[in-house]
């Protein structure tokens, strides 16, 4: 692949992700609890060692977001039935509302702009964001 397609992509997907950052209300949940709680949405119950491989981070560097996350009442720890030394985290209802309300706000900016585009426009945007979800998932 020629790296000057891959640039102008990585350029798009950069500038759209700094928008919708942008489009977020003031006090809302930092991009790492973010990370956390759509994680868990999609993945389901995880220990903090899944969630930080996941997050493609270290463990100790989220172990404030999640006690925050839990102490907000966001998140809830259980011992892990396979390994009683483990942790496993779980999204609660409350979670999975801060979740929604902090997505809507975004989703609501980008169908304003996606309803400006024709519908092929609209279907490629929607077959891209399939694949670079894909791609995401890769190593």
């Amino acid at each position: 692949m020629e790296t000057t397609t891959a640039a102008e992509v990585r350029q798009g997907v950069t500038r759209l992700a700094r928008r919708l950052r942008a489009v977020r209300s003031p006090g809302t949940l930092s991009n790492n609890k973010l990370g956390v709680l759509g994680t868990l949405h999609r993945n389901g119950p995880s220990t903090p060692g899944e969630l930080a491989e996941t997050e493609r981070q270290q463990p100790q560097s989220l172990t404030r977001v999640f006690a925050e996350l839990e102490a907000d009442g966001l998140v809830t720890r259980a011992r892990d039935r396979r390994d009683g030394r483990q942790s496993v985290l779980s999204l609660t209802p409350a979670g999975r509302e801060a979740l929604r309300a902090e997505m809507a706000e975004r989703d609501a900016w980008l169908a304003t702009r996606m309803a400006e585009l024709t519908e092929t426009e609209r279907q490629v945007l929607l077959l891209a964001g399939r694949l670079m979800d894909a791609m995401a998932d890769g190593n």
